[in-house]
């Protein structure tokens, strides 16, 4: 399941946290890939250790953990601090799969990858995230500040970037829930359920569809 995340970072979150990325220094992003996709990675990424990198993830994945689309299609379990990547011309990530366990300390399964757009696409040409789906490829290039999930398990590239920079943070998420239906299932009863709220919240059918969603998480839910 593909979910876009609109406006996760706001017009001036966004330009704070740009405006810090672009004093910090970046490293050759093949330092913290695996060994299948260190052989097509060819980016950079924000350099470890540095003064304002709290700073930058207070305002990125404080919004990130807010937004009401990425709670209830991904119901985390648990998050990673994300990777700031940079493309410049000639640079793009070659077709792989994300590692299924990551985490330096502890682990974590990585169910979920999240790439939030820091600048826009008109900043740069080429750049586009290719993911593959049961229903063909998709590609994708999200206005700054929005977001894209998508399953960690599907193959998905990078494309060349052939002018400008395209920046990004990317992060990973264990869910509550593995099964990648399971969870598709649960977010379109979600949506049906909001809109049921929203018309009439005493009905009986609202209030059945409410107990099917919860009793559905309770049921799959993996603490």
């Amino acid at each position: 399941m593909l979910v876009c995340l609109e406006n996760v970072l706001a017009t001036p979150a966004l330009q704070v946290a740009y405006d810090l990325l672009e004093r910090e220094t970046f490293v050759d992003g093949k330092s913290s890939a695996g060994e299948q996709a260190r052989r097509g990675k060819n980016n950079q990424e924000l350099s470890g250790g540095i003064p304002s990198a709290k700073a930058i993830n207070n305002l990125v994945m404080g919004a990130l953990v807010r937004h009401p689309v990425y709670l209830h299609a991904g119901l985390p379990k648990r998050i990673a601090v994300p990777f700031y990547c940079r493309y410049k011309k000639g640079m793009g990530y070659g077709s792989h799969i994300d590692d299924p366990i990551m985490g330096q300390g502890e682990k974590y399964r990585a169910d979920i990858a999240i790439t939030i757009f820091l600048n826009g696409p008109e900043d740069y040409e080429g750049g586009e995230l290719e993911i593959e789906t049961s229903f063909g490829t998709r590609k994708i290039k999200a206005n700054a500040g929005d977001g894209i999930m998508y399953p960690a398990s599907s193959r998905h590239q990078v494309c060349e970037v052939t002018r400008g920079e395209r920046l990004v943070a990317v992060t990973w998420m264990q869910s509550l829930v593995p099964e990648s239906d399971r969870r598709e299932l649960l977010f379109q009863l979600y949506q049906a359920k909001e809109v049921l709220r929203n018309s009439d919240s005493q009905t009986s059918a609202t209030q059945q569809v409410e107990q099917s969603h919860a009793n559905l998480v309770r049921m799959w839910s993996q603490l």
